[in-house]
């Protein structure tokens, strides 16, 4: 039976003691407080821990552990770490800088390797082309068809029950994926019938394949990464050696999500009462080049993105925002846009993090709603604008999240409310919109994704076919007795937000864009020396698949 995964702490303390260490927990203790070996290796990464202090004061928290010291870096709308520059190959890998910089920000570099080609292939702005956006949005009528939203659709109970039917589900959609693609080199078996019958799968000529969910990640002295793979009968403990050409990006050495779903190919070691799996292949879901739908030419309409408008926070912009209200009216390429999609986070909410009243202009929930609704109602009537909820909005924080409550909808005109995430087409574009909370466990797990590189999460989102994989990590989410935040069907365009950076390029032919934020620099985000990209509009056509970035800074 396939069983609920659980985390632990394997941090060793002593291993962190540097002069740098020692000198955060001597302040830490002067202020007071008492760290548990959870919250060592996050303190470690701050650049300055007087706003821990000072935020721990104010909230009478004495006790540093993971959990408390979450709390208390979610000051900021996102919980941010220092931005990882310099680190070493084995515990994080980040790509070259571009010789020349986005406007909007950093641009990724591909990785020159003969194993991968698959990095996210950047898009430049190049300037508006009435070839490009052909089609005024009047002359065009509105065309939304829902595939998937968890509104009115949730049927979880909570019960130990609808979380191993969760798992269960999760790995029976995947598995048949890699099996009907021909992504694994065999008929996979069940990992009980490999444990059966490990005394005689010990040589190459007997090597088999399992499928299940990869946990407990761990990589020895040399290298070698060690793992967990679990399916409906029992766990496997598994090793693989980094192949000697392997890109960063290879799992051995970019690292597994917890609870992902891999298949492995290999044998297990001889003369052991429990045998090692050595795995020699790890295969992951199918996603090979995705070839778009694309809008009529009769329906050559755009859509435009934007995430974390954040109304109710004295950071949000509002003057950038009136900016972009009259672009709206009076820009020829705002006439082009039917669609205005809001990936969640509408506003700053209230009761978020410990001490948020300080940092809001609005301090009533349904006022801020009520302000947001008023600022889109300024934006033209040929716009349909759709909005999905996220970790700040008045929701479930458990994903899926379903749509805003009614009693909050019906301030709005124009907008089509769902749910997070939502898949959905305009024209027949598929579009799967994610606020995309899960990043931060991609950051925190991952290698290769850091904060400042976003679209590098996006792309391990679809590398996975799965939006959110860890159970008990920094993501909520709801345990539904079919799972809901696998990727089904490849996307034409996929959008998310939450973490204020902004990006637009494509992945195996998936339009990848991680949409803007509309709120400044935060107190604590300066502090940690991460630098939002905000007030960014990316307008996408639908049949031509053109892009636009509009910066209103």
């Amino acid at each position: 039976m396939l069983s609920i995964p659980s985390r632990a702490s394997t941090y060793d303390v002593h291993s962190m003691r540097s002069s740098s260490w020692e000198e955060i927990h001597n302040q830490l203790i002067s202020a007071g407080l008492i760290v548990q070996t959870s919250a060592v290796e996050k303190l470690e990464k701050l650049q300055n821990v007087m706003p821990i202090i000072e935020a721990a004061n104010s909230s009478g928290v004495r006790l540093l552990n993971e959990s408390s010291l979450e709390e208390l870096m979610a000051i900021s709308s996102s919980p941010l770490e220092v931005p990882k520059e310099t680190i070493n190959p084995l515990s994080q890998t980040t790509l070259p800088r571009p010789e020349q910089e986005s406007p909007h920000g950093r641009i990724l570099a591909p990785i020159r390797t003969a194993t991968d080609t698959t990095i996210p292939k950047p898009r430049q702005s190049t300037g508006y082309n009435r070839s490009d956006f052909p089609l005024e949005a009047t002359e065009v009528d509105s065309e939304i068809e829902i595939h998937f939203d968890i509104t009115g659709n949730s049927s979880t109970e909570g019960r130990i029950s609808d979380m191993q039917s969760c798992f269960r589900s999760r790995l029976a959609q995947i598995r048949s994926m890699m099996v009907s693609h021909g992504v694994l080199p065999r008929r996979p078996i069940s990992n009980s019938e490999a444990w059966r019958n490990r005394r005689r799968l010990t040589n190459k000529e007997s090597e088999f394949t399992i499928v299940g969910l990869s946990s407990d990640v761990r990589w020895t002295k040399n290298g070698w990464m060690n793992f967990v793979l679990e399916d409906e009968s029992t766990q496997i403990r598994c090793m693989i050696k980094p192949p000697s050409d392997a890109s960063p990006l290879h799992p051995s050495l970019d690292g597994l999500m917890d609870d992902e779903i891999v298949g492995v190919s290999g044998n297990f070691s001889s003369g052991e009462r429990d045998p090692i799996l050595w795995v020699q292949n790890i295969h992951k879901p199918p996603l090979g080049q995705h070839s778009k739908s694309q809008a009529g030419e009769d329906s050559a309409v755009s859509a435009a993105f934007l995430s974390d408008v954040h109304l109710g926070s004295k950071t949000f912009l509002e003057p950038q925002w009136e900016k972009m209200v009259q672009w709206f009216k009076n820009d020829p390429l705002a006439r082009t846009v039917k669609y205005f999609v809001l990936t969640g986070d509408g506003v700053d909410g209230v009761g978020i993090y410990p001490g948020q009243e300080r940092h809001l202009s609005i301090t009533d929930l349904f006022n801020q709603y009520g302000e947001l609704a008023r600022m889109l109602e300024e934006i033209p009537d040929w716009v349909d604008v759709i909005m999905l909820p996220g970790n700040h909005d008045a929701v479930r924080p458990a994903e899926p999240q379903p749509a805003l409550d009614p009693e909050v909808q019906q301030d709005y005109s124009n907008t089509t409310f769902v749910g997070n995430p939502c898949d959905f087409s305009l024209h027949g574009v598929r579009i799967l919109s994610y606020h995309g909370k899960s990043i931060d466990d991609f950051v925190a797990t991952l290698r290769s994704v850091t904060y400042s590189k976003p679209e590098m999460a996006m792309r391990a989102m679809l590398e996975r076919r799965h939006l959110a994989p860890s159970w008990g990590g920094k993501t909520p989410l709801s345990p539904e007795p079919e799972d809901r935040l696998v990727i089904p069907v490849v996307p034409d365009i996929f959008v998310t937000g939450h973490v204020h950076g902004h990006f637009v390029g494509d992945h195996k032919g998936t339009l990848m864009v991680h949409s803007s934020t509309w709120q400044d620099q935060t107190d604590f985000q300066r502090m940690l020396g991460f630098q939002p990209k905000p007030c960014i509009l990316t307008v996408v056509n639908l049949h031509t698949f053109a892009t636009e970035s509009i910066d209103f800074v």
